[in-house]
């Protein structure tokens, strides 16, 4: 029987409607896997050996049936059951899921030095520990300029200010925001040009990223799931609210499922064989228009949002790549 590990943060604070680590949880369960579920802080090396705290866990059987929040009974941890947390070596596992979400700060790297060396035993990590270090999700995007927008990424002021004098409605924003945060949109003319640049670049000291302002963004940020190479065949558009730039959900968007375009296809066919080569096997890429923006590999999202919508079972895609 497959052995598969969480590693991910509370599972008592996840957002129980929309969470895509749920619906991979719940595949597992409905796939008969014995899962297991640990955080950062359960890590450890113990004896020369990547070893951790995992705990036993399940999904309540109508949750894990319906994955639907009105099933969740009053409580906590009405909806799932941990049991005794034992330590033993991460190569107990056949399959560690890392579920982390960011901030992609220090500690996040040293648990991916941890489950590095855990692959190196033999267990399958997904996401590949040194592509999460290695693949920034704004810096992984440049990669493929066939498929991305005008762009500069510098800390320097003259060099960024000429981009922006050169195409006088661009997006700044920083190389590791998350959730639309840090993202300023600096139109022509716009006296807050200055501290803008002096505030992400944190005067000079920090690199970050400008990209030409891209209207389509008014239709939607479109969010595409990419298994093991091969394209969901829909993306979720995440639409900017009333006085918005950004589609981020996080930011107030809302999510509109919708079919994949020829061109989100061939920006898939782009990336998708650099992702099975680095080991990313669950990846979400984003686009505005007909441009790549970002590619997320750390904990992508929007699993549950286009199952709901379109009668998909993504998780379980995933589920059953990783033990074919």
């Amino acid at each position: 029987m497959t052995k598969i590990a969480f590693l991910m943060d509370p599972i008592e604070t996840v957002a129980i409607k929309k969470d895509s680590t749920l619906a991979m949880i719940r595949a597992a369960q409905l796939r008969g896997m014995d899962i297991y579920y640990c955080r950062q802080e359960d890590l450890m090396i113990s004896q020369a050996r990547v070893c951790a705290y995992l705990r036993p866990l399940s999904l309540a059987e109508h949750f894990a049936v319906a994955l639907d929040p009105a099933c969740v009974n009053d409580g906590a941890d009405s909806w799932f059951t941990l049991g005794s947390a034992e330590l033993m070596p991460l190569s107990n596992m056949d399959i560690v899921m890392m579920r982390k979400d960011p901030p992609f700060d220090m500690e996040y790297i040293y648990t991916t030095y941890l489950l590095e060396r855990a692959e190196a035993e033999g267990v399958m990590v997904v996401n590949r520990p040194a592509s999460l270090r290695d693949c920034n999700e704004k810096l992984f995007a440049t990669a493929f300029p066939q498929c991305c927008p005008p762009l500069v990424v510098s800390r320097r002021m003259d060099v960024l200010k000429a981009f922006h004098a050169e195409h006088k409605n661009v997006v700044f924003k920083k190389l590791d925001g998350m959730g639309g945060a840090s993202i300023f949109r600096v139109m022509e003319s716009d006296p807050n040009l200055s501290v803008v640049l002096e505030t992400l670049t944190n005067s000079g000291r920090e690199q970050i990223m400008g990209q030409i302002y891209l209207p389509e963004i008014v239709d939607g940020d479109k969010r595409i799931l990419i298994v093991n190479g091969e394209p969901v065949p829909y993306a979720l558009a995440r639409i900017p609210s009333a006085g918005e730039t950004r589609g981020n959900l996080a930011a107030g968007g809302r999510g509109e499922g919708r079919p994949l375009t020829d061109r989100d296809r061939w920006i898939a066919q782009q990336v998708g064989p650099e992702l099975v080569k680095r080991g990313l096997n669950f990846v979400g890429i984003d686009v505005i228009g007909d441009y790549l923006t970002e590619i997320n590999v750390t904990c992508p999202t929007c699993i549950r949002e286009l199952d709901a919508q379109f009668g998909l079972d993504i998780a379980g895609d995933l589920m059953d790549s990783l033990v074919s």
